[in-house]
């Protein structure tokens, strides 16, 4: 069956952690069942693809490897800052997600593009690369681990971006959170993807004011859909 490239894009807005993660898993276990069904039947149908962007309310993540211990506060600190915490079912350790970060859930049946984890984790990477170059942003990878830096080559290298990927019969969930306008104090009160000597950074920051986040939205889907050659639907 020749691949689908087309891809359902979906920009959620402001939402509910929990709302967010009820909605991925469902759209993923459907993605799922259709890859099962098309075994079976003797007139497959093209599997569907999904991209969603969102923003969420001050949360923590804790991926299934990660250190409960990275997380700084306790319950009444987590009230204190308004912030949710969640022990969640992607790879890596925790993460912030909160206001002025781009959140994305490229939820794909790698089988329409190329069944390569690595390969889908640098397409991404690369993505948010290209972006950060269209406003003068320099970054890069840095050796051993995932997500996008800056300066990874010296003793200033700080992230801008994190990775968080699930991946089940070559179908993916969770994604990538891109540092725009984030409130940077709240990766004080966690160790950001259990790495405790590194710095963490955003485009507010590194461009020394409000960026306009919906235009970076714009760049960076375009990028995406560049990259992995999709063909964007509503």
């Amino acid at each position: 069956m020749e691949k689908n490239k087309r891809v359902i894009f979906q920009d959620w807005g402001v939402l509910d952690y929990q709302k967010a993660w009820d909605g991925q898993e469902a759209i993923f276990s459907a993605t799922i069942d259709a890859k099962v069904a098309n075994r079976e039947s003797i007139s497959p149908s093209p599997v569907p693809n999904h991209l969603i962007i969102v923003e969420h309310p001050h949360v923590y993540t804790l991926g299934k490897s990660g250190k409960p211990d990275n997380l700084l506060l306790d319950k009444d600190g987590l009230i204190e800052k308004d912030a949710s915490f969640y022990k969640i079912n992607r790879g890596g350790d925790i993460t912030y997600h909160g206001p002025g970060q781009i959140v994305g859930y490229p939820i794909l049946d790698l089988d329409n593009f190329f069944t390569d984890i690595h390969l889908y984790l640098r397409t991404l990477e690369q993505a948010v690369i290209d972006t950060l170059a269209e406003y003068g942003i320099e970054s890069g990878r840095y050796p051993g681990y995932t997500g996008v830096w800056l300066d990874a080559d010296n003793e200033k290298a700080r992230k801008i971006c994190a990775l968080g990927v699930r991946c089940s019969r070559w179908v993916t969930m969770h994604g990538f959170a891109f540092n725009v306008n984030t409130d940077l104090d709240y990766f004080k009160n966690i160790v950001p993807c259990g790495i405790d000597d590194k710095d963490v950074t955003s485009m507010k920051r590194e461009l020394k004011g409000e960026v306009n986040l919906e235009k970076v939205k714009g760049v960076l889907v375009k990028n995406i859909v560049r990259l992995f050659e999709m063909q964007l639907t509503p």
